[in-house]
């Protein structure tokens, strides 16, 4: 670890609030334009070829991608910086911040709480099917309620439909699938504004010209990239116009949003983005984004796709599409951690 007193001195020959300011500016409206359009190209490739025959494996191939993107920023970009704030010479040299490797605790935390949002959403959504099939079905002998409630759990490991049920609990498992997608783009979005929140507020409180001017052209390729990784999820759960325009304005603005905020806090109170008390927040946030990104890419997205998903289990060369996608997408948003 490098010594602070090093660091002060490389800090004063960058600090300049003028320069500072006038790269903020321009960012604010940079990370605007390729967020609109990482997140929203997704879903307007989806509406254009949605039901056409290759609709469902465009689908999976963006899907693919997003698990890639969202993998390697939670490992490549979150975590580390969360345990370099936290390894600052600021923070470890006091207590309790050098008796525990807080980071990787918080992370845990970040990944059982989605855990738990998970498994209680649908556990709440199997309890509530079958009831309402039972309401509308025309059958109430106990095969039928087997039937319903099996047609509901082949549909969510395969993401087909059951063959042997009727067309009412076909529609029953397609319900539950979507309310499972809808939950994972949820939380995902959630997990992904908490990182964006970081990075804006981080870049709007700092007076570092040299360590602005490369975040600028980085975060960039980075809300594109991240972007296309929500959007494609977006799209698979088949959200109705304005909730989708919500989801797609949410994360366009969060990082500008985290900028200005960031430039009204250091206005107003000349708060230090490098004080301890700066990094210990920005340490803990990061590693509980960091943990629910982990967990989404990791059970929802990837073992989702790649062990119960029928589409790719009968086609073995969309499987090797697929884990090409995941591969691409992990290694261009793994690329940008070399300028951010």
């Amino acid at each position: 670890m490098v010594s602070c007193g090093a660091d002060t001195v490389r800090a004063l020959e960058c600090r300049d609030g003028e320069a500072a300011t006038h790269l903020k500016l321009i960012s604010i409206i940079v990370i605007f334009v390729t967020s609109v359009l990482g997140i929203t190209s997704p879903v307007v490739l989806a509406h254009l070829f949605h039901g056409k025959p290759i609709y469902d494996k465009a689908i999976l191939l963006i899907k693919c991608f997003a698990a890639g993107v969202i993998l390697s920023t939670s490992l490549v970009h979150v975590l580390p910086d969360a345990f370099d704030a936290l390894a600052d010479c600021h923070v470890a040299s006091h207590h309790p911040w050098k008796d525990f490797p807080f980071s990787g605790l918080v992370t845990i935390v970040g990944v059982l709480t989605a855990l738990l949002v998970d498994v209680t959403a649908t556990s709440h959504a199997e309890h509530k099917s079958p009831s309402e099939y039972l309401q509308v079905g025309t059958r109430e002998d106990s095969s039928s309620g087997v039937c319903g409630k099996k047609s509901v759990e082949l549909r969510i490991e395969s993401g087909g439909p059951a063959s042997n049920c009727s067309g009412e609990e076909n529609r029953q498992g397609e319900e539950l699938l979507k309310l499972k997608q809808r939950l994972v783009s949820q939380v995902l979005e959630i997990g992904i504004i908490f990182h964006s929140v970081i990075i804006g507020v981080t870049m709007g409180m700092s007076q570092n010209k040299c360590t602005i001017r490369p975040l600028v052209a980085a975060l960039a390729f980075h809300q594109i990239f991240e972007g296309m990784g929500l959007g494609g999820c977006i799209a698979q759960a088949g959200f109705s116009f304005g909730t989708t325009a919500y989801m797609s304005f949410m994360f366009s603005v969060t990082t500008p949003m985290g900028i200005v905020l960031g430039m009204i806090i250091f206005s107003l109170t000349g708060y230090d983005d490098s004080s301890a008390n700066a990094l210990i927040l920005e340490g803990l946030l990061g590693s509980l984004s960091s943990g629910i990104l982990i967990y989404m890419a990791l059970v929802d997205l990837i073992a989702v796709d790649f062990f119960h998903n029928k589409l790719m289990d009968s086609d073995r060369r969309l499987k090797i599409a697929s884990f090409i996608a995941l591969v691409l997408g992990s290694t261009s948003m793994s690329i940008l951690a070399l300028w951010a």
